[in-house]
């Protein structure tokens, strides 16, 4: 016998529809919510230096990340009309050396009084065998007829009975600060060209004293960026014997400043005294620490490289959006119009070449706010706090197209961060606080005696010998 179970009512029916289209709601919640951790975890998985703040090193083996700079139709190598750099010969050799044939290379007659018809002349570039000389100097003594002994005072840097002249110490320090050598190698290397053979103790030891002479001249640095009309900031971390501290750097194109602190805050950007009453233009990245009330003064600028690879990393995200292509089209043709108006000498953007771009920057972040919402809760998708930051913080993020002085990039304290990281690759840490502000010191020096057109080896035999390299401030930077 079967039995026929009693049809559900329409009430049943729908408190049942109303389960399932509940259950429905929470399933298609958690599946965007789902599908927005894949999508990060994916991007996350996908970072690379084209996407992301990451150093070109971090890349994985395999194919190269995306430029986002634009095709130039140019090919690689050198360009036409830059200068080259050939081996040529010159019109004062140091040495003539004379050959002369002595019989002819066809019947082997003798040409000892043959008449001369000509020379081909062929220079030999070299440079002469590297050792130390030694250099005594004999200190004498005389009596006076009152008695007293009287020792002739010793030359500058003649301290001890034997002691390293001035061109070991700038080498030594040039070695290990401006070309990365680690001080175990530096002396090696010393000892294998010069046979001069130091310690790895005297190098440490003669480097802090570099960065104790150099004491003045760094705080001249600050002072003199503190009063410049834009200055670059920026800040990575060092490893100092294990320990995580961060190092923080404020520039311009003739100045470098560094400030090592255990902080990546507030704390120390108050402490490295550059920002707090700035005036001027500061390029930088997004990061919040530069957007304390001290602050409040400079005009910021936000980087449009950092900008760039964000947007990138959401088209990856979202590769069915074409807001991000075209807020990254806006970015570079502003970028163009911009280098274009400088090297026409212009004041500013065209307005007629300007609108258009801005128009299509902001229709792009405005589709990309529509198609990304804000969701419940304080915390928000990558997609959405960039999309938020560039809609309010528009200013700052096209400082570059509205200021021809302000640069489209913060690559100036990317360069000068640049080589502090290339000294942990080699090297692994600073073994202590005091070497590394010492390091950094005698870099910052260097870099800005650089950007001033300053040969580095004269720099650092001005500092040695007790005269250190000044830069020329202006009065009014």
């Amino acid at each position: 016998m079967v039995v026929v179970s009693e049809a559900p009512t329409y009430e049943q029916l729908l408190v049942l529809v109303g389960e399932l289209s509940a259950r429905v709601g929470e399933l298609t919640e958690q599946n965007a919510a789902q599908a927005e951790r894949i999508a990060e975890l994916e991007r996350r998985l996908g970072q690379n230096s084209g996407n992301s703040s990451l150093p070109p090193s971090s890349d994985r083996f395999g194919k190269p990340p995306r430029s986002l700079r634009k095709e130039t139709g140019r090919r690689p190598g050198k360009q036409p009309g830059s200068p080259g750099t050939a081996l040529r010969q010159v019109d004062d050799p140091d040495e003539v050396v004379d050959h002369v044939p002595a019989a002819c290379a066809g019947c082997r007659a003798d040409l000892a009084g043959a008449g001369s018809v000509g020379v081909v002349r062929r220079q030999l570039h070299d440079i002469p065998q590297v050792t130390t000389t030694v250099t005594e100097h004999r200190l004498h003594k005389r009596r006076c007829s009152c008695g007293r002994v009287t020792t002739a005072a010793a030359p500058a840097g003649v301290s001890a009975p034997a002691v390293y002249g001035p061109n070991l110490r700038v080498l030594a320090v040039y070695l290990v600060v401006f070309q990365h050598v680690p001080v175990e190698r530096a002396a090696q290397l010393i000892a294998d060209v010069t046979g001069a053979g130091c310690s790895t103790g005297w190098i440490s030891g003669l480097l802090a004293a570099t960065g104790e002479a150099l004491t003045d001249v760094e705080a001249l640095i600050k002072t003199a960026t503190t009063a410049a009309a834009l200055v670059h900031v920026d800040e990575t971390s060092l490893n100092i014997n294990g320990a995580k501290q961060w190092l923080h750097v404020a520039c311009t194109d003739t100045l470098t400043a560094y400030h090592l602190h255990e902080s990546r805050g507030r704390v120390a950007v108050d402490d490295f005294g550059v920002l707090p009453g700035y005036q001027g233009v500061v390029v930088h990245d997004a990061l919040s620490v530069y957007d304390g009330e001290k602050y409040r003064g400079a005009t910021h600028a936000l980087c449009g490289a950092h900008l760039a690879r964000e947007l990138a990393a959401a088209a990856e995200t979202h590769p069915g959006q074409a807001w991000p292509q075209a807020a990254l089209d806006a970015l570079h043709g502003l970028n163009d119009a911009a280098h274009t108006a400088r090297e026409q000498g212009m004041q500013q953007i065209p307005p007629q070449i300007a609108e258009p771009l801005l128009d299509n920057w902001r229709h792009a972040i405005l589709c990309g706010l529509a198609t990304h919402p804000r969701r419940p809760g304080r915390k928000q998708s990558k997609t959405r706090n960039l999309l938020e930051r560039l809609r309010d913080r528009d200013e700052q993020a096209l400082r570059y197209a509205r200021d021809l002085a302000v640069p489209f990039t913060n690559n100036q304290a990317e360069r000068d961060l640049r080589p502090a990281k290339t000294q942990l690759k080699i090297s692994g840490c600073h073994r202590s606080a005091s070497g590394a502000r010492a390091w950094l010191r005698v870099r910052g020096y260097i870099s800005t005696a650089r950007k001033h057109g300053t040969n580095v080896l004269t720099a650092l035999r001005d500092a040695i010998t007790g005269n250190p390299w000044k830069p020329n401030i202006p009065a009014t930077t």
